[in-house]
Formats: C-alpha cells, sequence, structure tokens
C-alpha cells in the first residue's frame, strides 16, 4: 500500500486482538469526497422541506431495517453490551425522524412589514459542505447528533470517524447513498491527520466531538469557517443530604454506561460533610455490585486503557474501593477496567482535574452548600451536572447557578431529541439535538423589499 494511503490495523477491545484493517483517508481521499459533497450539496439544497423530510424519513427506516446488522457493527469497534448497541441504533433513527419534522417547522423570524414601505423576512440558507468529526465512544449516535441537523438543512457531509470506529459511519454513508442520493453523506475513515486535512480543505463548516485538546487543534486550524465544539465533560453531580434512597444506584448506573465513556457522565461527586460517609458507602455497595464484562464492556483501545491506569496510579485517594472483572472467556486480554470509587481527595488530584472517561466516580466533601457548588464550578469543563436533594427550592437554585449546559435534578444522562446539548468554557460551544441544532449548519439572510413609491 502506498505511503499516502496507509492501512492501519483495528483491535477488538474485548480481546485485544486484531479485527480488520482499515485504509487511512490522506489528501486526495479527502480532497475527492469534499469535491463530490460540493457537487451533490445543491441540489440536495433545493429540495423542498417535505422532499427532505422523505428521504431522511427513509434512511431512518432503512438504519432500523437493518439494525441487527448495525448493532453487530457498532460493538465491534467498542466492544459495549449488544443491548447498548440496539438502544444507540434506535437512538439514531429516531433523531433523524426528529429533524425529517423539525426541517419542516420553520425557524426564521415573522416576516412582515417592519419599515415603512418595505416588506421584509428572513431565510435560513445551508451552510454548504460540512465536516463532521466524530469520536469512539459512541461512533453511531454522535454521526447522528452531527449528521441529523447538517443534512436536514440542506448541507452535504463528510463523515471522518474515530480511526478505532469505522464501521457504522461507513454504513450510515453506503445506507445514505440509497435514500438521500449519491454523495449527500460520504465517509472518509481515518486518524488524525484524515481529520485535520479536512479541517483545512474546502469545506464550509466543522462539527467536532472530541477532547479538549482536539478542539482547540481544530479551532487553531479552522480559520473562519464555521465551528460547533463539543468537547470534554468531568460533570459534578451535587448529592444532598435529602437525596432520593436511589441516588448512588443511579450514579453509578450512569457512571458504568458506556464503560464511563460519556462525555455527560457523572465523574465527580460532591457531599456536604453530614453526608459524606453515608454516600462513600452507598456509592460503594453500588458499584461493587457491577462488573466490567457482565454489566458494562471495555475501554475502546490501549491507548484509553492507559490513560485510566496513569490517572488512577497518581491519584493520592485515601479511599479506594475497586469492583471486580468479569471478562467472558477468551476476552481476558482486552480493555477491561474495573468500576471504582475513589475518596479523601485533594481539590488538585489528578483523578479530580482530569476527565478519567472511565468508570470512575470520585467522592468530594464540601463543608456547606455553598462550597459544594464552588467545587462543581471549580474545573474548566462545563458540558453537564446534576443535583440530588428533596427540596424543590435548593436543588432548583443550585440548578441554576451550576455552570453547566445541561443539568439534571435526581437523574443523570437523561436525553432527548427534543432537548439541546451543548457546552461551556473548556467543554466547547454550540448545540447538539433539538431544533436549536438545525442554526449550526445554517446561515440567515435577510430580504427587504421596497413596496412603495418611496
Amino acid at each position: 500500500m502506498s505511503q499516502t494511503h496507509p492501512t492501519i490495523a483495528l483491535t477488538d477491545p474485548r480481546t485485544g486482538m486484531e479485527r480488520l484493517s482499515v485504509a487511512v483517508g490522506r489528501e486526495q481521499q479527502t480532497g475527492a469526497a469534499v469535491a463530490a459533497a460540493r457537487a451533490a450539496q445543491p441540489a440536495w439544497a433545493a429540495l423542498t422541506p417535505r422532499d427532505r423530510a422523505r428521504r431522511l424519513l427513509r434512511f431512518a427506516d432503512l438504519i432500523e431495517e437493518r439494525s441487527a446488522e448495525y448493532a453487530q457493527a457498532e460493538r465491534a469497534g467498542t466492544g459495549k453490551p449488544m443491548a447498548e448497541a440496539h438502544g444507540e441504533v434506535e437512538s439514531c433513527a429516531d433523531l433523524l425522524r426528529f429533524y425529517a419534522g423539525a426541517l419542516r417547522s420553520g425557524t426564521a423570524p415573522a416576516a412582515g412589514r417592519l419599515m415603512p414601505g418595505r416588506e421584509s423576512w428572513v431565510r435560513w440558507e445551508p451552510l454548504g459542505v460540512v465536516a463532521a468529526i466524530v469520536p469512539w465512544n459512541y461512533p453511531l449516535m454522535m454521526a447522528a447528533w452531527r449528521i441529523g441537523p447538517a443534512i436536514a438543512a440542506g448541507n452535504a457531509v463528510v463523515l471522518k470517524p474515530a480511526l478505532t470506529t469505522p464501521d457504522t459511519a461507513l454504513l450510515l454513508a453506503r445506507d445514505a447513498a440509497g435514500t438521500l442520493g449519491r454523495d449527500v453523506l460520504l465517509t472518509v475513515p481515518g486518524d488524525r491527520d484524515t481529520g485535520r486535512l479536512l479541517v483545512t480543505g474546502g469545506v464550509d463548516a466543522v462539527a467536532f466531538t472530541g477532547s479538549v485538546v482536539g478542539g482547540q487543534d481544530v479551532a487553531a486550524r479552522a480559520g473562519l469557517r464555521r465551528l460547533s465544539l463539543e468537547l470534554g465533560g468531568n460533570c459534578p453531580a451535587l448529592v444532598l443530604p435529602d437525596a432520593p434512597d436511589d441516588t448512588c444506584d443511579a450514579l453509578v448506573g450512569a457512571a458504568t454506561y458506556n464503560a464511563g465513556q460519556s462525555c455527560a457522565a457523572p465523574a465527580r461527586v460532591i457531599t456536604v460533610r453530614q453526608n459524606h460517609d453515608r454516600v462513600v458507602e452507598g456509592l460503594a455497595k453500588a458499584m461493587g455490585d457491577r462488573r466490567a464484562g457482565t454489566d458494562f464492556g471495555p475501554l475502546n483501545n490501549a491507548d484509553q486503557a492507559a490513560r485510566y491506569d496513569r490517572i488512577i496510579e497518581s491519584s493520592s485517594a485515601g479511599v479506594d474501593h475497586v469492583a471486580g472483572l468479569a471478562p467472558a472467556p477468551g476476552e481476558e486480554g482486552g480493555h477491561w477496567r474495573p468500576g471504582r470509587i475513589l475518596a479523601d481527595l485533594a481539590p488538585d488530584d489528578p483523578a479530580v482535574v482530569e476527565e478519567v472517561f472511565g468508570p470512575v466516580l470520585t467522592v468530594q466533601m464540601a463543608d456547606g452548600v455553598e462550597e459544594a457548588l464552588a467545587l462543581a464550578n471549580s474545573v474548566p469543563q462545563a458540558l453537564a451536572a446534576s443535583v440530588w436533594g428533596s427540596d424543590t427550592a435548593t436543588v432548583l437554585a443550585l440548578a441554576g447557578e451550576l455552570n453547566a449546559g445541561e443539568v439534571w435534578v435526581n437523574c443523570h444522562l437523561d436525553q432527548t431529541a427534543e432537548l439541546p446539548h451543548g457546552g461551556r468554557g473548556s467543554s466547547g460551544h454550540g448545540t447538539d439535538m433539538s431544533v436549536l441544532a438545525l442554526t449550526e449548519y445554517q446561515r440567515p439572510k435577510t430580504v427587504t423589499v421596497r413596496i412603495g413609491e418611496r
């Protein structure tokens, strides 16, 4: 294989063994994909909202009809349990159907005679060609979050999946060709250099979901192109003394879903002094009942496993509750890491200030609610957070004061297509999901017409 189009071996995260080889896109492949998308985009944008919606609905139907194939492909790259993979296929189809309806609802300000003798209206026009660069933790769902509104708005999309998880992205491009039209959605597998080529190529906008470092690199290279960035989380969960009885079980469930590899997963549990020990004990019991291998999957790749190990080894936590491992026979060599509850931590402990991105919860103690809020807002990431308590006035006040783009009360990771999701600070900017995401991939044009003599 030419050095300009190398092939890289991918491993199965459940076993650590090689599972397939993938050709990595370079300048020729990214350039050809952008050119093809550029040629296809005007005809796609020219369709009426009704016709674009009908094609999106057919695309969603086809994904659902082939759900077994999609779920197997999702599991091959991530190692997640089949039930989780099937759930993500269902979410992908649902989100595409949502945008099939949303694109017909209109988001422009009302037209009218806003000046004497003039009639004005606003047209929302597509940006053109969007590069969507998505991570390995939710390869299919993160792709849907990006391509759904971008395509609905009339753009063509070049999708660059993470190097380790190209499987479902290739299926999406295949099925889009037969439903949306040729080259409306193209997939170019590749590594970081592939993504950089797309960002600096002829695209009109970049939608990036990934790490803070990756987002900073994209921003530095994108110039004046439109950017939508969803970056790291390291999300706090404030647990008050009057929290519901199921709080610890719910937090551990959210922290171990997808092996904790979710930007919006709870990471930092913050209590006040009077309920600290009780919360640590409750979390330890709930985590002790869950096993990597039976209840949740492995970490995605060797680099992520090494990062988990580095952070855990460098932590000075005085309390470390470690759950068990239960990989299936033949999968002992996979990237399995146990669930952990870490407590008695300094505010600058690596497990607190860095996003572990694994099945780990840290527990910090505050002297009161105000200090707990300050701890929650003390890291640069500001993606999501949760508050757990029974006093309505207190939990709603805290929800308003938390610096986060999404806040849950007495639940965590509950999301639906109708509700926006997006970060602040080093967690990025822009909106995924909801009708608001359509404007991430559109630009307004005001048209004013003189209708009188003067």
